[in-house]
């Protein structure tokens, strides 16, 4: 008699992994605004690191309502892989020791030699080729010094999905390059406002043409979006319908207008602190 034939082990995906594992605290985040907690999760022999930000740890702020944050970041989550960029790290809305929260992938950062420079301050009136400007920043004894940012694709990507969700917080901190030469943003939770907050470092591209990729990614966003898109499905069941309503709005403004955003002015532009 022959033996049976062994079926391999079950791929698990990242989603299903955060979404069914078994969650454990490790430890706290302490540079966080609000409650953000270290943690490990394993389902079916697979294991990761993880961030879980607990709603209960959220504070209030005044232009969003309470108890909505971890909503937003997964909400970043379904837009980034909408666009096929893959720009947020895999996000789910869950259950956790303290209760509802946002869980997503811990994603570890090059850093040191092995980290690319991707933001710089240069003690010189325009860019040099390759770095795009982002505005004259103060340095301390009053001087001034030309803040840039990288000419870099990935980062044109994640400006241009900062611009849908109407990211108020686009911060240096909040790129996290890898050694396989991925770039990813995180910290999502002040996004999809319906007032235009657009604050963020990735000026760089303002008033120009938008390339020929993004314009592509718009148009597909804007399909999803539509009354029976499934992406629009997805954001339903995290942000009010009048948000809905504005992300389908500002993805038409830049179809319509062809060109990356720029300042409003009735709004700070760059985030403080930057980094």
């Amino acid at each position: 008699m022959s033996a049976p034939e062994r079926i391999p082990p079950r791929s698990v995906t990242p989603v299903e992994l955060l979404t069914d594992g078994e969650l454990t605290v490790r430890g706290r985040i302490r540079e966080a605004s609000n409650a953000a907690l270290y943690c490990t999760i394993s389902h079916e022999g697979r294991e990761a690191a993880c961030i879980y930000k607990p709603v209960a740890g959220e504070r209030p702020l005044w232009d969003f309502p309470d108890g909505t944050l971890a909503q937003r970041e997964v909400a970043a989550y379904e837009v980034s892989e909408a666009t096929g960029w893959g720009l947020v790290p895999p996000t789910v809305l869950r259950e956790g020791p303290y209760g509802e929260g946002m869980v997503q992938l811990w994603i570890e950062a090059s850093a040191g030699d092995d980290a690319p420079e991707l933001l710089a301050l240069v003690d010189a009136e325009e860019p040099e080729p390759g770095w795009k400007a982002i505005g004259l920043a103060e340095v301390g004894e009053g001087r001034t010094a030309l803040l840039v940012h990288a000419d870099d694709v990935r980062l044109r990507r994640l400006s241009v999905l900062d611009a849908v969700i109407n990211n108020a917080d686009r911060k240096g901190g909040h790129l996290l390059p890898t050694a396989e030469g991925r770039l990813y943003g995180i910290d999502h939770g002040v996004t999809f406002n319906t007032e235009n907050k657009l604050r963020t470092l990735l000026w760089g591209w303002a008033g120009e043409p938008l390339d020929p990729e993004s314009v592509g990614v718009l148009k597909t966003l804007q399909e999803a979006l539509g009354a029976e898109g499934a992406l629009a499905a997805r954001l339903s069941a995290l942000i009010t319908g009048a948000e809905l309503d504005a992300t389908r709005a500002r993805v038409a403004e830049l179809l319509e207008s062809g060109k990356h955003p720029e300042p409003g002015g009735e709004w700070p532009a760059i985030p403080w602190p930057p980094v």
